[in-house]
């Protein structure tokens, strides 16, 4: 067991009807004029923006309305939002929507909070953040955990390049959770959204160096619960408890409560993730299912005590004559679940088709990236990131 710090500050508003308290939240935390941040017109065309408008203004909350956020968040959008944000005096940051909409948000929230800077720095991590407005969610997308984590990715438009940033005064001061909200989500939507879930509790299950065996059980009780959760939604879109499970195990996934304890997340397979993003525009949580099981087979050899553990305790497979085959069998297995949900396994599936000078590019990108390695199963550098990318052609 390593030392850890759990650090979670965010007040959780989960169930039926509490968007109506999201006046008397953003006024509690010291929010006079709310910058409403949302992404598509669903939000206006269901009713929910009225009903915010209404929660805020009931509680004597002034607003601004900016929409327009599109998946993979650009920063042009924060710099749109920076500087509207500033021309009405907005004390508080609320965002409506998924993990795209509440990492925008956040942007804009640091953006006001040092004006004289320029956010990108804080992505491209030549500072640290100092300050930054307060930032509320409402969400109605089930996948980042954003609403509670400290993270948060934006695309750079003019470079292709899509960045992460952590720092734990973005934590929200409130998320509203009410799984409605959520059902009128495509399915690919909905499963990406759980395969993204999923992914951010491997990262810090497939590692080395340590682990503490309470963290390793609410992991798999997470990642398997979130499986059998995923199969009756793609079944039964409309499945209220279905879409509760999911919703918050989104936000658990994400706080680091399935990291205390362990030495330091994987997080290869986002980084990955983040290049194709940056260069094809896909949704994030499909492709991490794109690149995952070429990743696995690539590290496992090098983890094999921790893919043994996944395949038996997770994806509760036929044990192997040996190590090995027990791992393989779980890594397959795994690829199953992500077809039975309709989500791709391979770069083909995801439907890009990278050239080999765009693979290393990705490859390179990722690398710096990353100060030129990342890993905890295995310890990726730029070659490495290149093989990965090959294999899930």
């Amino acid at each position: 067991m390593n030392n850890f710090i759990y650090y979670s500050p965010t007040k959780v508003l989960f169930g039926s009807g509490t968007v109506e308290q999201v006046g008397d939240c953003v006024r509690s935390f010291g929010g006079t004029h709310a910058l409403i941040v949302y992404g598509s017109e669903r939000t206006v065309k269901s009713g929910l923006l009225m009903r915010v408008l209404m929660s805020l203004e009931k509680a004597g909350v002034g607003h601004t309305a900016l929409g327009g956020v599109v998946p993979n968040p650009r920063i042009s959008k924060v710099y749109e939002g920076i500087a509207l944000g500033q021309q009405v005096n907005a004390d508080f940051l609320l965002a409506i929507g998924g993990g795209s909409v509440i990492d925008t948000a956040k942007a804009i929230a640091y953006g006001m909070g040092e004006p004289d800077k320029d956010v990108w720095e804080l992505y491209a991590h030549t500072r640290t953040a100092k300050a930054m407005l307060p930032v509320g969610s409402i969400l109605t997308i089930a996948a980042s955990g954003s609403e509670t984590s400290n993270s948060s990715v934006l695309t750079k438009e003019d470079t292709g390049d899509k960045r992460s940033y952590n720092d734990d005064i973005a934590r929200p001061r409130f998320a509203i959770m009410d799984p409605s909200l959520t059902l009128s989500l495509p399915d690919y939507q909905s499963m990406s959204g759980c395969a993204d879930i999923m992914m951010h509790t491997m990262e810090r299950y497939f590692v080395n160096g340590g682990n503490l065996a309470l963290t390793d059980s609410l992991a798999e009780g997470l990642l398997r619960t979130v499986m059998a959760q995923a199969r009756i939604l793609h079944r039964e879109p409309e499945n209220l408890e279905a879409r509760a499970e999911v919703m918050w195990a989104g936000s658990l996934a994400h706080n680091n409560l399935t990291g205390c304890g362990i030495a330091a997340g994987d997080f290869v397979c986002h980084g990955l993730e983040h290049e194709l993003g940056g260069m094809f525009d896909v949704t994030h949580g499909a492709g991490l299912t794109a690149v995952w099981g070429s990743w696995a087979r690539y590290v496992y050899r090098d983890c094999l005590h921790r893919f043994v553990r996944y395949a038996r305790e997770v994806m509760r497979v036929e044990p192997g004559e040996t190590d090995e085959e027990t791992a393989l069998r779980g890594i397959e297995a795994m690829e199953n679940f992500y077809r039975e949900i309709g989500m791709p396994t391979n770069l083909r599936e995801l439907g890009v088709a990278p050239t080999e000078a765009q693979m290393r590019e990705m490859a390179h990108r990722c690398a710096v990236a990353h100060g030129g390695k990342k890993g905890s199963a295995k310890v990726f550098y730029e070659e490495d990131m290149y093989k990965v990318y090959k294999l899930a052609l």
